[in-house]
């Protein structure tokens, strides 16, 4: 099953109600507010790439307050 961490950027005082959307997303396990380069980190999980892909391209990038994402796959935990 692949899993990633999403680092996230959003817009300058939307942080909270970003969270509250991303957590709403179905495989989206853990995500808390970061300080530093990137708002938030989100880490995913899926039963396959495709659908890996789906969650950041389709559900992650396309929230209204969500301004960009870095994706890092895991290879093993």
């Amino acid at each position: 099953m692949p899993r990633a961490f999403i680092l996230v950027n959003v817009e300058s005082g939307a942080e909270e109600q970003a969270l509250k959307q991303l957590k709403n997303i179905e495989g989206v396990e853990e995500s808390y507010v970061t300080y530093g380069v990137y708002d938030l980190m989100v880490r995913v999980k899926a039963n396959t790439m495709e659908e890996l892909k789906d969650i950041v391209t389709h559900k992650i990038r396309t929230s209204k307050q969500v301004r960009s994402t870095l994706t890092l796959i895991m290879m093993e935990e």
